[in-house]
């Protein structure tokens, strides 16, 4: 690397991406030598507990190209904690989070980097179109993005992932974040300061397969609405309102046919009516458990104090 300190970092968090090292670095350095003014750069690979060949495709990589940063974490982490360990270890001005299976286009990084030249700390990369995904992915994607942004205080952008640059000082302030169960695209927005879209076109996997198969994208999608909303707190609330004015409407006609020796239509003593208010009335409590138990066992992982992850060792070629 140059004598001085790296102006853009590249951060790419990898897993069993063994066949996309080669060509993303070939697209990454094919840009980063032409971008103006030719800033000084290094490209921080983060390999993630892979148990193909990628860790060996980078070292590789490494013998014959100047500015790689290898990060090989102990084990599988996940990717959010992944890219934090990434970010962590740039030492740029301006830090680029892409992901390794060439879906973003390294070549968006010059659009970005004239945006931040321009003065924006934040430039997220917004999906016009998504080649080679199913219409079902395509469908909840969709119906997460609008539901997070409907939910959350924060303005998350819609039809975004984690491929953005961040100035030095939004790095600084995540780094300043220690949450355990990390949304990194909530809390890039939550920071706050300038912040500006570049819409693209995402490209097919070029090789390997999808880490987010659909219980990983269930598990992400609650990772986002519990770390930045409360309102599944509120909603449990209003529901067990609910089911207690309507256990209250139901006791005083229950009264009413008793003063009055009634008998409604299809009347069985007791049995109907015991069943019912049963199930509903354990259906909401049952809810209102797995919402509260959400929350709590994120402050049981956060007040353990362990880190977020941790480093077998750090590379540079």
């Amino acid at each position: 690397m140059n004598d001085s300190a790296p102006v853009l970092s590249i951060v790419v968090p990898m897993y069993n991406e063994e066949g996309n090292v080669a060509p993303l670095l070939e697209r990454i350095v094919s840009i980063a030598e032409r971008l103006p003014e030719r800033p000084a750069y290094e490209i921080v690979l983060v390999n993630d507990g892979s148990n193909d060949g990628t860790l060996a495709a980078i070292r590789d990589e490494m013998r014959r190209r100047p500015h790689v940063v290898l990060v090989n974490l102990s084990r599988n982490f996940g990717h959010q904690l992944a890219a934090t360990a990434g970010i962590e270890i740039a030492a740029g001005e301006a830090v680029v989070l892409m992901d390794g299976d060439l879906q973003d286009p390294p070549e968006l990084i010059e659009a970005f980097v004239g945006k931040w030249r321009e003065g924006y700390d934040v430039v997220y990369a917004v999906r016009r179109t998504r080649k080679g995904e199913s219409p079902f992915k395509l469908m909840t994607a969709s119906i997460f993005y609008r539901t997070i942004k409907r939910l959350t205080k924060v303005s998350i952008p819609v039809d975004t992932g984690d491929f953005r640059l961040m100035s030095r000082r939004v790095v600084e302030a995540l780094r300043r974040s220690p949450e355990r169960h990390r949304f990194l695209r909530g809390m890039v927005s939550w920071v706050g300061f300038n912040q500006v879209g570049v819409e693209y076109d995402r490209d097919e996997r070029r090789s390997g397969t999808t880490k987010y198969p659909l219980p990983k994208m269930v598990r992400f999608a609650v990772d986002g609405i519990t770390s930045f909303s409360e309102i599944p707190l509120r909603f449990a609330s209003y529901v067990g309102f609910v089911a207690s004015a309507v256990a209250f409407v139901y006791a005083m006609i229950v009264i009413l046919y008793k003063l009055f020796s009634l008998k409604p239509p299809g009347y069985t003593p007791g049995w109907a009516s015991t069943i019912c208010a049963v199930l509903f009335l354990g259906g909401v409590q049952l809810m209102s458990l797995g919402i509260l138990g959400e929350y709590i066992g994120r402050i049981y992982d956060q007040v353990k104090g362990r880190p977020l992850y941790l480093i077998a060792d750090v590379e540079r070629s």
